[in-house]
Order: structure tokens, then sequence, then C-alpha cells
């Protein structure tokens, strides 16, 4: 059987709460499911309308609390697209964002590179094409 999409990507959190409120006020994501597991875990998802989802994950070992922040090797490893770049930006800037540096063109659209506050680098998108 072959796969025929990506249905989750595990985001390593502090706490389930702090991700929610980063995630849903902060990047816009609706949160899609907050079920509880048992013993302290949750499951916890949140995406966009247009796809693309996280399953929240809090750190339990001290080698995933290790790795909060840093899953991607510094690199930045994810990416957001909005329609409306500013008001992304400071909704972002609210929610604890830290912009490494100040929004730039590109041939694809308007970007920026900011960490979220657990220090994971993202990028902010707004697509050439976005609105059209």
């Amino acid at each position: 059987m072959t796969a025929h999409s990506l249905a989750l990507t595990t985001l390593l959190v502090p706490d389930y709460d702090a991700g929610i409120a980063f995630c849903v006020g902060g990047l816009g994501l609706e949160l899609i499911e907050d079920s509880d597991l048992g013993g302290g875990k949750r499951w916890v998802v949140v995406g966009g309308k247009e796809g693309g989802r996280l399953l929240l994950a809090k750190a339990a070992t001290p080698a995933q609390t290790a790795a909060i922040g840093n899953q991607t090797g510094g690199r930045v490893g994810f990416f957001a697209h909005t329609h409306d770049f500013t008001g992304t930006y400071a909704r972002l800037v609210d929610a604890g964002a830290k912009f490494e540096e100040q929004p730039r063109r590109e041939s694809y659209g308007t970007v920026a590179v900011f960490s979220d506050p657990f220090g994971n680098r993202w990028d902010l998108i707004e697509p050439k094409d976005a609105g059209q």
C-alpha cells in the first residue's frame, strides 16, 4: 500500500495549552481535536482550513524536552502561509513570536523568518498569488 498524503507532523511543546494558545491565537490555526488519553496525555491536533496539521506533543522525557525548539537542528522547519501578511505578523508578535528579520519580497511572495515561543524556526509567507 502506498501513502497518499502526509497526515500529521509532530511539534514538541513544553505544555499542551501553551502550544494551543500559540498555534490558534498566533498562527490562526483551528483546534481540530483535543482528547484526553489519560495519565496527563492528550491528543491535540491543530490545522488550517487549506490543509496541513500539527500534532502537539508534550515532551515527556529529558531527551524530548531538550529537543523542544530544535527539532530540525536549527533550520527553518515549518512554513505558514497567509493571505494577510501584516495582520498575521502582528498577531504572531502578540502571541510571543520573535521575528529574526524584516519582511522581504522574494519571487514567490513576502517572507520573514520567526521563532515561536518554544524556539522552533518558521517562515511566514504570503504567496505572490495570494488573494488572486
